[in-house]
C-alpha cells in the first residue's frame, strides 16, 4: 500500500529543494505547479491532456463546487476524481479566499462566514467544520485548513485579529479533518500561515500551526496585490519559519518569474489560474517573455508560439493560425493556447527540479530571467 503522505527531499541548492510527495493516488514531483480546476475542470482541457503536460496534481475549488453542483451531489456520484475523470491527487482550497473576493455580502464571526452566493444570492455558511466536510465529500487528497484572509493594506490590528482567528480555525480544521474517519486515514491536511507582510505575525502564525501539526504548510495571504518585491520580502523569511521536513505551498502564485524567485526561497508547491486564464484571453508564455497572439504582427507569422517548446500546439500549429483562431473567437484557439501555457509551466518546473538536483539553480534562474525579460 502506498503511503498516506510522505515527503522526501532528494536534493537542495541554497534554500531550494527538489523532492517527491508520495500519496495513495500517486507521486507529486516538487517543486510542483498545480493547474487550477475551479469547477471540476481545467478550462479548455481534457484531464488526459493536462496529465500529458506534466501535471502530477490538480487544484479544485471548495467555494465553487459547494455552490454548483454541490459537494453532496459530487459525493453521491462517486467523488471528484471519478466525476471529472482525473485519477491522480487533487488539492482543494478551503473556500475562504473566494468567500472574501466573490461574495456580495459576508458576515464574519468566530463561528465562520455567512455569505451570499455570487450565482443566485442564496445564503450559505462556511466554517472550519463545514469546509472540512465539503472537502471530505469531494474526496480531496490534500485538504486546506479554513482561514480568514484580510488585505495586506489592513491595519496591523486587523491583521493580528485575522491571523489569531485563523489559528483558532486551524485547530478546528484539524479536529474536523481528523473526525473524517477513513478519509482522514488516507489523505492529508495542510495548515495556512497568515500575517500579511509582518514578520512577527508570520512567526506567531507559524508557531501556532507547528504546535497543531499538519502534513504540509501554505504561505497564505500573498499574491493579493502587494507586488513582487513585497512578496519576495516575506518569502525571504516565511518558509524558514515552517517545518523544513514538510512541503511549503505558496497559494495563488503566479507568473513564471514569481515562481523562479519563490523556488529560490524554498517554496515547493504552486497554483495559479494565470496559464489557463491568459490562454483564453490571447496571452502565450514563451521563453522570451509573454506575447499577445492577437497582435497584428502575428497574422502571417509561420513560426510556433515558442520555438523552444515541445508541446503539441507548437509542434503542429503556427502563430498565424492561432492568431486567426483567437481573433475569430474560435474555441480551438482557447484550447491550443491553454495547452501551450500549461506545457510551458510544467517544463519550467521540470527545469527547476533538474537545476536544483544538479546544483546550478542560481545560474539557471539568472539565464531564464535574462531571456524572459528580453535581456538574454
Amino acid at each position: 500500500m502506498p503511503p498516506r503522505f510522505e515527503f522526501t527531499i532528494h536534493a537542495t541548492d541554497g534554500k531550494a529543494r527538489t523532492g517527491t510527495i508520495a500519496m495513495q493516488r500517486g507521486e507529486i514531483r516538487t517543486p510542483a505547479f498545480m493547474p487550477v480546476g475551479t469547477a471540476a475542470t481545467v478550462k479548455a482541457m481534457k484531464p488526459q491532456d493536462v496529465r500529458a503536460s506534466g501535471a502530477d496534481i490538480l487544484l479544485g475549488n471548495t467555494y465553487h463546487l459547494m455552490l454548483r453542483p454541490t459537494a453532496e451531489r459530487v459525493h453521491r456520484l462517486g467523488g471528484l476524481h471519478g466525476f471529472m475523470g482525473w485519477d491522480r491527487p487533487i488539492l482543494t482550497d478551503s473556500g475562504g479566499y473566494q468567500v472574501m473576493s466573490l461574495s456580495e455580502l459576508t458576515k464574519r464571526s468566530e463561528e465562520g462566514i455567512v455569505f451570499k452566493s455570487h450565482l443566485d444570492g442564496s445564503r450559505h455558511m462556511l466554517s472550519p467544520e463545514r469546509s472540512m466536510e465539503i472537502q471530505r465529500l469531494l474526496g480531496s487528497n490534500i485538504v486546506m485548513a479554513f482561514d480568514e484572509l484580510v488585505p495586506t493594506t489592513s491595519t496591523r490590528e486587523v491583521q493580528t485579529a485575522a491571523m489569531e482567528r485563523s489559528m483558532r480555525w486551524a485547530k478546528r480544521s484539524r479536529n474536523g479533518f481528523d473526525a473524517g474517519g477513513e478519509h482522514a486515514e488516507r489523505n492529508a491536511l495542510f495548515g495556512i500561515q497568515q500575517g500579511a507582510l509582518d514578520e512577527g505575525l508570520r512567526k506567531a502564525s507559524a508557531d501556532a500551526l507547528l504546535d497543531i501539526g499538519f502534513d504540509g504548510y501554505a504561505v497564505g495571504g500573498l499574491a493579493v496585490g502587494e507586488g513582487q518585491e513585497a512578496m519576495f520580502g516575506v518569502l525571504d523569511y516565511a518558509p524558514g519559519q515552517l517545518d523544513p521536513a514538510k512541503p511549503r505551498y505558496l497559494m495563488g502564485v503566479g507568473k513564471p518569474d514569481d515562481i523562479v524567485g519563490a523556488v529560490e526561497r524554498g517554496i515547493d508547491m504552486f497554483d495559479c489560474v494565470l496559464p489557463t486564464r491568459s490562454g483564453r484571453t490571447g496571452q502565450a508564455f514563451t521563453r522570451a517573455g509573454p506575447i499577445n497572439i492577437r497582435n497584428a504582427k502575428f497574422a502571417e507569422d509561420q513560426g510556433p508560439l515558442d520555438p523552444a517548446c515541445a508541446c503539441p500546439t507548437c509542434a503542429t500549429f503556427t502563430r498565424a493560425y492561432v492568431h486567426h483562431l483567437v481573433r475569430a473567437g474560435e474555441i480551438l484557439g482557447a484550447m491550443l493556447m491553454t495547452e501551450h501555457n500549461l506545457w510551458f509551466y510544467q517544463a519550467l518546473m521540470a527545469d527547476l527540479r533538474a537545476a536544483i538536483a544538479e546544483g546550478r539553480l542560481t545560474a539557471f534562474a539568472r539565464d531564464f530571467l535574462a531571456t524572459y525579460y528580453g535581456k538574454g
